[in-house]
């Protein structure tokens, strides 16, 4: 099994029915996936602020996989081909859509507190960079990060060719306890090293950086039982 993550962004159009998007992901879009096996979890999020990138939808959706797998199962493909009438709508009319299938590289683990901010970071690094990368990623960045107050989680992943939307090779995924954490001194600390340094020089290193706030989150019936 290889764990990974769905991440899709999208912005329905200008003018349109935004409870009626709202209701169509919440009540069609999100439970009709969730109920493939290998789906974990869905969390929807609205963006509160961007810190780089071009312009971006409002609207975030993650799925959890237990398993990438599950993207290839029958059901999910059935799905795939035959979404419906009312996904098919949404889907021709939205904006600024972007689709990520990623592995998953590392995770520092739950912590059983609820999430009341994300911070999202994609990259596209370059093959002959992406061992320096990783490895101030893994060894020094989160672990200075995970010390900040209120730096709740850290999920790191591979995005695999073929997306939708920019040419992201990297995503990291940071749990907040709220958007305080990110004004913590400790954190001004994890960004001021000379490995980061010596990245922020590379011209790829100019990331998109969003920043979320949750307003759905969906749990497969199974994890739930558990």
């Amino acid at each position: 099994m290889s764990a990974g993550l769905l991440f899709s962004q999208m912005q329905p159009p200008a003018g349109g029915d935004l409870a009626d998007f709202h209701d169509w992901y919440e009540s069609e879009h999100i439970p009709a996936r969730i109920a493939i096996p290998g789906f974990e979890a869905a969390v929807r999020y609205e963006l509160s602020k961007q810190e780089g990138g071009s312009e971006t939808a409002q609207w975030l959706a993650c799925y959890f996989l237990d398993d990438v797998a599950a993207l290839e199962t029958p059901e999910y493909l059935r799905l795939k081909a035959d979404p419906g009438e009312r996904t098919a709508r949404m889907l021709a009319t939205v904006d600024l859509f972007t689709r990520y299938i990623c592995d998953q590289i590392s995770d520092t683990g739950a912590t059983g507190e609820e999430p009341g901010a994300l911070l999202a970071i994609a990259f596209s690094v370059p093959d002959h960079d992406v061992d320096e990368f990783d490895g101030w990623y893994e060894e020094e960045h989160v672990p200075l990060l995970m010390k900040v107050p209120g730096w709740q989680r850290v999920r790191r992943y591979r995005v695999r060719p073929g997306s939708a939307g920019p040419s992201w090779t990297h995503i990291a995924l940071h749990d907040l306890a709220s958007e305080a954490a990110l004004s913590r001194p400790e954190r001004a600390a994890a960004r001021d090293t000379p490995r980061r340094d010596a990245l922020a020089k590379r011209d790829w290193f100019d990331s998109g950086r969003w920043v979320y706030r949750p307003i759905h989150r969906a749990v497969a019936a199974d994890a739930t039982a558990a």
